[in-house]
This record gives C-alpha cells, sequence and structure tokens, in this order.
C-alpha cells in the first residue's frame, strides 16, 4: 500500500461512521486493551468523523472532532477550541503518513467551522508525532482507560 493509494474524507454517511467505529475497534480495543464500553461514547452522536480508505474500499484509519458545545468539556470551555481524539490506524498502515493526513483533515474541518485551535489528549507514546505536527502538551500527565496522556493544543 503506497501513501497515493487512499483518501481521507469526512465520514458522510452511516456506512463510513461505521468504517470509523470498526478501525476504532481493532487499535482502541482489541490492540490496546481499552474496554469496549468507554471506547464509544455520548460525543460519537454530535462528533465529525473523518475516515482514511483505500482505493479498494478497506477503511484503515479514522479519526474525530468535538466541536462547539460538546467540545467544552473537553477543552476547558473555549468556544474557538475543538477537540481531536480517537484518532487510529489499523498497524499495517502505520508508517504511511496515514495519521498525518488524518489530522490535518480534521484541522482543516475545524478551520471550515471557523475554530481557532485544535486541543487533543495524546497518549504519551504518541507526544512526538503530534509535536511534529505543531501540538503543545500542558499540563500534568493523566490516566485515561488506565493509559498514560497528555493534553496538547494547536493553534489553527
Amino acid at each position: 500500500m503506497s501513501p497515493s493509494s487512499y483518501v481521507v474524507r469526512v465520514a458522510e454517511d452511516p456506512a463510513d461512521r461505521e468504517a470509523c467505529f470498526a478501525v476504532r475497534k481493532e487499535v482502541f480495543v482489541v490492540e490496546q486493551g481499552v474496554p469496549e464500553d468507554i471506547e464509544y461514547d455520548a460525543y460519537d452522536a454530535d462528533a465529525l468523523h473523518v475516515v482514511a480508505v483505500r482505493e479498494d474500499g478497506l477503511p484503515f484509519g479514522a479519526g474525530r472532532l468535538l466541536y462547539g458545545e460538546v467540545a467544552a468539556a473537553k477543552t476547558g470551555g473555549e468556544p474557538g477550541v475543538g477537540s481531536l481524539g480517537r484518532l487510529a490506524v489499523l498497524k499495517a498502515a502505520r508508517g504511511l503518513g496515514v495519521g498525518v493526513a488524518l489530522v490535518r483533515g480534521i484541522e482543516d474541518a475545524a478551520r471550515a467551522r471557523g475554530l481557532t485551535a485544535v486541543d487533543l489528549h495524546a497518549q504519551t507514546h504518541a507526544v512526538g508525532f503530534y509535536e511534529r505536527l505543531g501540538y503543545v502538551a500542558y499540563g500534568p500527565e493523566f490516566l485515561d482507560a488506565g493509559i498514560a496522556h497528555l493534553a496538547m493544543r494547536r493553534e489553527l
């Protein structure tokens, strides 16, 4: 699979959303051991979901953006800040630039909605990845689903 053999797009229909959920289940539930009942949450209904899909239709990356009132609990209540989350890339597609493409796609969607910054909660092993994309860590390390995280932000 080459980097040119996929597209990143906003999930437009129920099939796209299910593709996002399937990728998240493989990465977070199966691979990382996150309990399934906390992987999917009430935020999913109102979130903007982004999916990476191979030319043959196989989904292998996903992420989501929370914005507006639903993002407030994750961003300190700042109205112009979105919350990037649930970024997942299947093992077979890692190292191909898919994660970068997903983050940039989510940032584009945030800009289109008038947001001025994006926050995220990065697993500590992924902090360097986000730093290379312009995100800056803030606050203390914390546990989410038993996994160490840091809050990060990027001004758009």
